[in-house]
């Protein structure tokens, strides 16, 4: 028997929020959530059984941060296919809520969004059939090749999955190309320590 006692689920996440009103009406459309509680200092909020997934905090009258230095890099949120994935992709698209980052990973899918206040949101699928595979990625070569994985188009992935595409060809790095010209770039994130 281990020792060690690690939590059995993620509870909540709370955001800093400079746009309150803005960032509720986002995930609210981005997540489906209902409102447990909200005043004009704080929100609860929750898309299940949970009292809370996400709160917010509203910080409008404090100082912009500076982002790129400290604080969270992204929030991760896993659907249960492709076809979730990409039903969520368009329906936020028709909303006018389009990802900035489309990036096959090797064991995800993912999509990045930014809030209305910046913070980076992943919503994303597992490309292996289980945990134990997507873990073997990791130790892949093709992962040590390319650690971050292969953009693509989710327009392309969307009619391809709408044509009747299997999943399992959906899901492979290269299965909706994005042209170059299209690629997203790092261009903000500032150099590693020497």
């Amino acid at each position: 028997m281990s020792n060690e006692v690690v939590p059995y689920k993620l509870a909540h996440y709370v955001i800093r929020a400079k746009r309150f009103a803005e960032m509720l009406a986002w995930y609210r459309r981005v997540f489906h959530l209902k409102t447990s509680f909200e005043a004009p200092v704080i929100a609860f909020l929750t898309y299940d059984e949970e009292h809370h997934r996400i709160a917010f905090l509203n910080t409008a009258h404090l100082p912009e941060p500076d982002t790129m230095r400290t604080g969270i890099d992204h929030i991760a949120f896993t659907y249960r296919s492709i076809g979730d994935l990409l039903d969520n992709y368009a329906r936020l698209r028709d909303a006018g809520i389009t990802p900035f980052w489309c990036i096959n990973h090797g064991m995800s899918t993912s999509m990045y969004y930014r809030d209305p206040d910046g913070n980076e949101v992943e919503l994303q699928i597992d490309n292996f059939p289980s945990m134990d595979d997507c873990k073997a990625w990791f130790s892949s070569e093709a992962f040590a090749a390319n650690p971050l994985g292969v953009q693509f188009d989710p327009e392309v992935l969307l009619q391809k999955f709408r044509s009747g595409a299997a999943e399992s060809d959906l899901v492979k790095q290269g299965s909706a190309p994005l042209p170059k010209e299209r690629e997203y770039v790092f261009d903000k994130l500032p150099p590693p320590p020497a």
